[in-house]
């Protein structure tokens, strides 16, 4: 399993989560950080493709996932257990800490 095919989907996934709980919320710090962490993700599995496309790996997209992945971790960890809420913190925790 190549790193871009599951770094794709959680970047739309978190980016998504993000535009969601702007249009919900109006939360512009939910734009901000999942639009943000999302197109950044979606841009680590952009280069990781193309790095594979020609036989190679991309080791600053490995970086990128990997620093996004811990950084969603802590913070969604973070807030889960100031809140106690599955959704979307518990839920994006677990699965930022799977991709880390």
């Amino acid at each position: 399993m190549h790193n871009f095919c599951l770094t794709i989907p959680y970047g739309l996934l978190v980016l998504a989560g993000g535009f969601l709980a702007f249009i919900k919320k109006g939360s512009t710090a939910s734009l901000a950080g999942g639009g943000g962490s999302g197109l950044v993700l979606l841009l680590a599995g952009y280069l990781s493709l193309k790095a594979f496309e020609k036989r190679k790996n991309s080791y600053f997209a490995m970086f990128l996932e990997t620093v996004c992945a811990f950084g969603l971790t802590y913070i969604m960890g973070k807030r889960y257990l100031e809140t106690s809420k599955i959704m979307p913190a518990g839920v994006v925790a677990v699965l930022s800490t799977i991709m880390a």
